[in-house]
């Protein structure tokens, strides 16, 4: 029998929770709810969980601050932020904390589903690739595992997302990504919410990156980007 995968969902909502478990229970997963951060954050530490699913408004610790305490020892298990909060600043904290993804409320079940499965489907990749976790991108090292890029001595410590989107431009150097290629391999939607938001990491990794200038993420207008060194 195959192993289901364990999700803990952490939800403050009791009948919302409960809802959400019973869905993703009836799409093949192993659902833990709970409704407070700090013991969301106790059970994540054992290592035990393919994934956790954070409200980000919850009594005792939030979801953003779960995340960080998390991500100070465990950097792989992917992250989803559920949340109303969807203002910008909202999104790019909840990235900054280390969450691999951020879904708004409401929100359907299928897309919920398709966004777990998209990440656990990465995660198994980066676990089978492990043996070489740092790679070299013009003068920076990459270590894809713990997020980190460094020049010469230099260390910059990555966001989640952002280590997503450069490994997996690394992956493709010299290769045109489109859009929708980024999108869908890393959110699992390529609409217009989630492609603001790709610009924005673009933004920033460029600027990590300006210190060899040989090292680029081109823009290809109407197309997609493309890492060259």
């Amino acid at each position: 029998m195959v192993k289901k995968p364990a999700i803990l969902l952490a939800e403050d909502e009791e009948a919302l929770g409960n809802i959400i478990a019973e869905s993703l229970e009836t799409s093949g997963f192993a659902i833990t709810h709970v409704t407070d951060g700090r013991q969301a954050l106790q059970m994540l530490q054992d290592g035990s969980f393919a994934l956790a699913l954070l409200d980000v408004m919850m009594p005792g610790m939030d979801g953003f601050t779960v995340a960080q305490q998390l991500r100070l020892t465990n950097k792989q298990i992917p992250l989803i932020f559920l949340t109303s909060k969807t203002m910008p600043h909202d999104v790019v904290a909840g990235f900054e904390s280390g969450g691999n993804d951020y879904v708004k409320k409401p929100f359907s079940m299928l897309e919920l589903v398709a966004r777990i499965k998209a990440l656990l489907g990465n995660n198994r990749l980066q676990q089978n690739i492990a043996q070489q976790p740092v790679v070299s991108i013009g003068l920076y090292n990459f270590d894809w595992i713990k997020q980190q890029l460094t020049y010469t001595t230099e260390l910059r410590q990555l966001t989640a997302r952002e280590s997503e989107i450069l490994w997996l431009l690394y992956q493709n150097n010299k290769t045109l990504l489109t859009k929708q290629q980024l999108l869908n391999t890393i959110w699992g939607d390529d609409n217009f919410f989630n492609a603001r938001t790709l610009d924005v990491f673009i933004t920033r990794l460029r600027k990590l990156l300006k210190k060899d200038p040989q090292v680029q993420i081109i823009n290809i207008r109407g197309a997609g980007y493309k890492l060259v060194w």
